[in-house]
């Protein structure tokens, strides 16, 4: 075996190279738009639970769809995300190429920008493929509860 046929192996195996300019641009991913609603109990801490079963994505180095189970968990401060509007939003990535990594990351981004809570998790758990499961979870806490 060659030293360039070693080092390239070796690159792959850490990741180098497989997956350069791949996903750069899904912080800046245009979406559809989420819409909110005025939340009328302002001044509680009412947590909301959304859960998403049915999410489907694909696997932006095979071309294969990956499924998972989202749940998006938050406190509104003014404002509740509109399901239905919501609902379109997530059917938008079954054509797109993404980690589940920045999936979770991503919908977290668009969610609390539409209706900036107090707090809001969005957790993934990615159907098993190759005998592997992965779970990703990104979280947010306005500045406002920080002080």
């Amino acid at each position: 075996m060659s030293v360039a046929g070693n080092s390239r192996r070796k690159s792959e195996r850490q990741g180098e190279g497989q997956y350069e300019g791949r996903q750069g641009h899904i912080p800046d991913l245009k979406t559809p738009v989420i819409e909110a609603w005025k939340f009328q109990y302002p001044g509680s801490d009412t947590s909301l639970e959304v859960q998403i079963p049915e999410f489907t994505c694909i696997c932006p180095k095979t071309g294969l769809p990956d499924f998972a189970t989202l749940v998006i968990t938050y406190v509104p401060d003014k404002l509740c995300l509109e399901l239905k509007s919501l609902k379109e939003y997530i059917n938008f990535y079954r054509d797109v190429g993404i980690f589940h990594e920045h999936v979770v990351n991503k919908v977290l981004q668009d969610c609390v920008q539409t209706c900036k809570p107090k707090s809001m998790e969005v957790r993934g758990t990615f159907n098993p493929r190759g005998g592997i499961q992965t779970s990703a979870l990104a979280r947010f806490t306005s500045p406002k509860i920080l002080k």
